[in-house]
Order: structure tokens, then C-alpha cells, then sequence
């Protein structure tokens, strides 16, 4: 009997000890999840306060859609975090429902046998401790009933003491889902207010984008605007490489790729997936623009294909960046291992977050026209080395 109370004491300071770290895990991702937010926000007031504070000089149309496009990509980045903050308070409620359920009934079940016991007590009429000892035939049997008296006293102490901790402990449920319901409805509003920004911004979008359209200067600009973009990318990559995390990217890599059973990025040539369906529109390398009769250099492929259309990884990996690139709009950068990283841009909606793992043919994200002048289209680039790639010579052949 000694035994099983120790073991069964023992089980109960293991499950508690886990209990405390979980919630530890999950407030500190809970801190993490905030803080994104948070920053998202601080970053949406600053670009808008710059745009705020140059709207009296004179801008061009290009400078105006840079803007505009930053702006949408943050919102519907934020907008992203919202609805994944939104989705994880309503398993929280879903949970502390069920919880509070669970515990009423075991309350309900122990007033029952509390009840139970008191009311079989007072219709056998019952001895007190000290007849039941007295009454016994022998000391062994003094002893005994002693014994077990006390045990059955320890029970009932317990079985008060379980009581009032379940009332505690679903007051407390209570109180976590007021707070849980409260931050849902907060939550709810803030992503609504930031959808009906996003709606408005998309409206100016089209007027600038209109304008730049019938206006071969601005186009012009926009050529430049993307060579920006270019120098912008060639830096992040660069960072990238040159990280410290790079080192436990590549653990993780290999890792998934043991219990996955995939081959390496470099071992793929001419075998990977296409990251989007659609045709090419705009090749690798030295491209003739005959609207503007000037020669551009790309560093992807360019993909036209259907708005809102699923974009996935072409392999496995760890995702390094999501930023807005002038000219590129948002993009996403997914380390492969091995110095192998591809770039995917003009995306919208994404659905992973930076240091996240991916596998392949996960959707990362869906196809949009941030920092495009055409429409929606992928922009897709693969680099091995810190060196731009062909990727039509790393794909599948259609």
C-alpha cells in the first residue's frame, strides 16, 4: 500500500512537472506570436508615416506603387497573423470548454458519493471511532479497525480536498475563458479593420498601376525600379549565406532528408517539381523589352498563371525570408541545404512563417501581382553557391 501511494505521488509530480513545461512551450510561443504582431504593426505605422510625411513633394507613379505595395504586403502579412492568432484562441476556448465540461461532471460525480456516503451514514446510524476501537473482541482487532478508521477518515479528507480544488481549478477555467473569448473578439475586429485597409489599398493600386501603364516613363522607372530590387535581393542572399544559423539549418536539412528519403538539391537536376502551374512568360538571363526597346537581365523565370493559384516548394527545406523586394513585391526565401536556396516573389497569402519547415510540394504561398506591373505571376529563382541558376535547367521538363 506504501508503495503504490509513493508511485502514484511520483506520477503525479512527473505529470505536473510536464504540465508546467508545456505551458511554459506554449507561453513562450504565445510571447513569440505577439511580438510578431506587435512589430508588424510598429512597421506598418512607420512606412505610413513616411508616406504620410512625402505626400506633399512631388512623387513619381512608380514611388507611389513601391509604397503601395509595401504597404499591402505588411497588412497582408499581418492579416496572416491575425488569422493564425484568431484560429490558435479559438482551440484555446474549444479547449477550456471541454475542460470545464470534463471537471463539472467529475465534481458533479464526487458531491454524488459525498452526498451518498453522509446519507447511508445517517440511515445505519453511525458509531463513532472510538465505539468502533472499543467495541472490538481483541487488541489485534483494536489495532486493525484503528488502522483502516484512519484510513477511511484520510479518504474522506481527500475526497473534500478533490472538491475544492476542481471548484477552484474551473473558477479559474472560467476566468481563462473570459480572457481567451475576449482576445478572439479583439483579434476578430483588428484582422477586419486590417482586411478593410488591405480592400482600400488594392482600389489605389489599380489607379496607379493604370496610370503607369500609359506612361512609358514610368515604366521605365519601373525597369529600374526592379534592377533596385535585384541589388536588394543579391544583399539578403548574401546575409543568408553568410548566417550563423546556417549552420543548424543544414542539421535540420539533413535530418529531413534521412527520414523523408530524399535526394539532395544538387542530386535533382532537371527533376524538380514546378513551383507553379502556368507558362513561362520571361526567361533567365538577357531579356529584350521592345516597349521600351531596352535590354533587361533576369535572374528567374517569370510564371503567368492563375491569380490566387496554390505556389509550393520544389524540395524540402527551412524557409530563411519573407520581405518586400522593390520591384518583386513579397518574397519568400527557403534554404534547400547544401548552398542551394530558391527565391519565390509576387506572392500573396502566405502560409509559413520564417525559420518554419518545409517539405516538398508544400503550398508556402498562392499567386499574386505584389510589385508586378502584369498581373499575377511567380517570380522564381534558384541559387546554388551564392551563384544565379537557370531554373528551367533544374525543373522538370514539361
Amino acid at each position: 500500500m506504501k508503495f503504490f501511494l509513493i508511485s502514484l505521488f511520483t506520477v503525479v509530480l512527473v505529470k505536473e512537472a510536464l504540465s508546467q513545461s508545456g505551458n511554459r512551450d506554449y507561453d513562450e510561443e504565445l510571447r513569440y506570436q505577439n511580438d510578431a504582431i506587435n512589430n508588424l504593426k510598429a512597421e506598418l505605422k512607420q512606412l505610413r508615416l513616411k508616406i504620410k510625411t512625402t505626400e506633399s513633394r512631388e512623387r513619381s507613379t512608380i514611388n507611389r506603387l513601391s509604397s503601395i505595395d509595401k504597404e499591402i504586403s505588411l497588412t497582408s502579412k499581418l492579416i496572416q497573423s491575425l488569422k493564425f492568432e484568431e484560429d490558435r484562441a479559438r482551440k484555446t476556448i474549444y479547449q477550456l470548454k471541454n475542460d470545464i465540461l470534463k471537471n463539472e461532471n467529475e465534481l458533479e460525480s464526487l458531491r454524488f458519493r459525498y452526498s451518498q456516503r453522509i446519507l447511508k451514514s445517517y440511515k445505519k446510524g453511525r458509531l463513532t471511532d472510538l465505539e468502533r476501537v472499543f467495541s472490538s473482541t481483541t487488541w489485534r482487532q483494536a489495532i486493525y479497525r484503528t488502522h483502516y478508521l484512519k484510513i477511511i477518515s484520510d479518504i474522506e479528507k481527500n475526497l473534500t480536498k478533490k472538491i475544492e480544488r476542481l471548484l477552484l481549478k474551473i473558477s479559474r477555467q472560467k476566468v481563462d475563458l473570459e480572457v481567451a473569448l475576449r482576445d478572439n473578439l479583439n483579434l476578430k475586429r483588428d484582422k477586419e479593420t486590417q482586411i478593410s485597409s488591405y480592400r482600400n489599398m488594392r482600389v489605389d493600386r489599380e489607379k496607379e498601376l493604370n496610370r503607369i501603364r500609359n506612361d512609358k516613363q514610368a515604366l521605365t522607372s519601373y525597369v529600374s525600379e526592379k534592377e533596385e530590387g535585384v541589388k536588394q535581393l543579391e544583399k539578403i542572399i548574401k546575409r543568408v549565406l553568410e548566417d550563423k544559423a546556417r549552420f543548424e539549418r543544414e542539421l535540420r536539412i539533413r535530418q529531413q532528408q534521412e527520414t523523408l528519403k530524399t535526394k539532395s538539391f544538387k542530386a535533382l537536376k532537371g527533376q524538380l517539381p514546378w513551383p507553379a502551374d502556368g507558362r513561362i512568360i520571361s526567361k533567365f538571363g538577357r531579356q529584350w523589352n521592345s516597349k521600351l526597346k531596352t535590354t533587361t537581365d533576369n535572374p528567374g523565370i517569370d510564371i503567368k498563371g492563375k491569380p490566387g493559384s496554390s505556389i509550393r516548394s520544389v524540395l524540402g527545406g527551412v524557409v530563411t525570408t519573407i520581405t518586400y523586394i522593390r520591384g518583386y513585391g513579397t518574397t519568400v526565401i527557403v534554404d534547400h541545404g547544401g548552398g542551394f536556396y530558391t527565391v519565390y516573389s509576387h506572392v500573396t497569402n502566405i502560409q509559413i512563417n520564417v525559420d518554419s519547415q518545409v517539405r516538398n510540394g508544400d503550398v508556402i504561398a498562392y499567386m499574386g501581382d505584389s510589385g508586378s506591373v502584369n498581373g499575377a505571376k511567380l517570380h522564381f529563382e534558384i541559387w546554388g553557391k551564392g551563384q544565379k541558376l537557370d531554373p528551367e535547367k533544374w525543373l522538370v521538363k514539361k
